[in-house]
């Protein structure tokens, strides 16, 4: 048997094509059939701009080379088990954490499973979940609560970003906060803050149409940083101190700038953002305020927590999701979302089952 899968062969080579069905999965592994599979701005930039997180040779961990089914925002159900894994048995719903990991590095040993010193992902470093199979790390599932759609659980892997990277920059209950960019991460990053009990999210989004789903999300306020003086707007919102925590989802020079300028004394930054663009730091910033700068990649045992705060009723991610499509138009979504619109935040494609 064969299905369709949406495959990368290079740059600006994206293909619809067919594949064999995957067979019994090696040790450790799990096959998934999928129910909804994100496209994700790292998806976009390799088609557009790869490769980047896609290697030409075989990646150490899978052994795979180009070509590559993309995609590594998934839900669905496992059909197929190549060990145990608690919780999860043939026909359990799954939203999947695609890190592929050594488990034998200084990070892995640690728990900093995400930042592997040979680390990857499914859907990059593997084939993904842009077909109607994915084989993927056992360790990875994470068992769908009930009353958590899969279409929301195919959120799980952007809202966790998100989560995450309120959690690196320390946001803590009633903290100010100043988020970056109201793209999908921006979005993430917004709950994320909001789930970590912040008393105020301010926004700085250059994109208007962005606007009302940062208030769906709980921004406070929003601001267009091309007609607003955004860091003296929120220093005076602050009672002229500015925010605790500032989050860039944008990984722009000048929206990071932005950002660690506005923030309070003492106060923190986590960059969640990565273009290609070089950034600089004046360092001025940070020692004569003693404020803090941190990266933030990916997340770290981060999904599970989003499912459980959405099935709990205290993270409605409605706002992110604004599409679903069949993965036979796969082709055609990629290339609106790599154009100039700004209509969709998440889209989801779904295989069309046998």
């Amino acid at each position: 048997m064969h299905v369709q899968a949406l495959r990368w062969h290079g740059r600006g080579d994206l293909r619809l094509e067919e594949i064999a069905e995957p067979g019994e999965p090696p040790a450790g592994y799990a096959v998934v059939e999928v129910a909804f599979c994100g496209i994700c701005g790292t998806d976009l930039h390799e088609i557009t701009h790869g490769p980047n997180m896609i290697r030409t040779g075989k990646h150490p961990l899978s052994g795979q080379a180009p070509p590559v089914t993309m995609g590594h925002e998934m839900s669905g159900r496992v059909v197929a088990l190549g060990g145990e894994r608690a919780g999860v048995e043939i026909g359990t719903r799954v939203a999947v954490d695609p890190c592929l990991t050594c488990d034998e590095c200084r990070w892995c040993l640690h728990g900093d499973y995400h930042i592997c010193a040979k680390g990857g992902s499914v859907g990059l470093a593997s084939d993904g979940g842009f077909a109607r199979y994915a084989t993927v790390p056992l360790r990875g599932l994470h068992p769908v609560p009930d009353g958590v759609s899969d279409e929301m659980a195919a959120l799980a892997e952007p809202l966790a970003v998100g989560l995450h990277a309120a959690s690196r920059a320390g946001v803590g209950p009633g903290d100010t906060v100043l988020v970056l960019g109201a793209g999908p991460i921006g979005i993430a990053a917004i709950l994320g803050a909001r789930m970590s009990g912040a008393g105020a999210v301010y926004v700085s989004e250059p994109v208007t149409a962005r606007h009302a789903a940062a208030v769906a999300a709980g921004a406070t306020e929003v601001f267009d940083p091309t007609t607003a003086d955004v860091r003296r707007t929120v220093f005076l919102r602050t009672g002229r101190i500015g925010p605790d925590v500032a989050i860039d989802a944008t990984g722009r020079p000048d929206a990071v700038d932005l950002g660690l300028r506005s923030l309070r004394r003492g106060g923190r930054m986590a960059v969640a953002g990565i273009t290609e663009a070089a950034l600089s730091v004046d360092v001025r910033q940070l020692v004569l305020y003693e404020r803090s700068l941190c990266g933030s990649l990916g997340y770290n045992f981060d999904i599970p927590r989003v499912l459980a705060l959405m099935a709990d009723g205290r993270l409605d991610a409605s706002c992110l999701l604004t599409g679903v499509r069949p993965l036979s138009e796969g082709l055609a979504v990629v290339d609106e979302l790599t154009g100039r619109t700004h209509d969709h935040l998440k889209v989801l494609l779904t295989p069309e089952k046998a």
